[in-house]
């Protein structure tokens, strides 16, 4: 069986389905905004969606008036739709196309927001040079949700690593200091639910 190039499958979910026909959309993205409220960020903090394609956190934070966005995805179609739904407001985005293992950052971020992406990366190498890169681009905050042991083998026709809270706090611990965890259920358009963990974290100072 042949390796998936992960760019090649990407680019063809998000050519081929609207965001209502994949399993990952939200209308609002109401964990993830709860779990950046918390870190009580000026409105100058710069803030990076990890994964973010097509999904609307980009929308909530500019509505509220953050002004240092940047939106990674590996799927420049994912990025395209994006800025055609936010039409002008998308000059006030960076978008960055790049898969997350081979991204090099040319800034630091207040906040690292991950949901759904982290969880795509099944073999440790990968595993960690995210960790990597997380390490030396946060000075900050990092939220990340992925999903939970309970959660599917599958997404997107790709094999996942599932996460406990422990599990995903262990894999975190260099690094980053645990804030807090929540299990929860997020309802796909297809009426399943998919169980994810999220936990937030603060970067070590030592």
């Amino acid at each position: 069986m042949l390796p998936i190039n992960k760019k090649q499958h990407w680019e063809n979910v998000y050519t081929t389905k609207q965001s209502n026909e994949v399993s990952w959309t939200q209308e609002i993205p109401k964990t993830s905004l709860d779990f950046i409220h918390e870190f009580n960020l000026p409105k100058s903090a710069s803030i990076i969606d990890i994964g973010g394609g097509d999904g609307k956190l980009v929308d909530y934070l500019l509505a509220e008036g953050f002004q240092n966005i940047t939106v990674l995805d590996i799927s420049e179609t994912a990025i395209n739709k994006a800025k055609l739904r936010l039409g002008a407001k998308a000059q006030q985005v960076n978008w960055i196309v790049s898969d997350i293992t081979e991204f090099a950052p040319q800034a630091t971020y207040d906040c690292w927001h991950d949901r759904a992406t982290f969880h795509f990366l099944t073999e440790q190498h990968e595993i960690n040079k995210y960790l990597d890169i997380a390490r030396n681009a946060v000075q900050g905050y990092l939220t990340i949700g992925t999903f939970s042991d309970k959660g599917p083998e599958k997404c997107s026709m790709l094999n996942v690593h599932k996460y406990s809270k422990e599990s995903l706090q262990k894999e975190l611990s260099n690094g980053f200091e645990k804030i807090r965890c929540i299990e929860e259920d997020h309802s796909t358009p297809f009426n399943t639910k998919q169980n994810f963990v999220f936990c937030s974290f603060k970067k070590s100072i030592n």
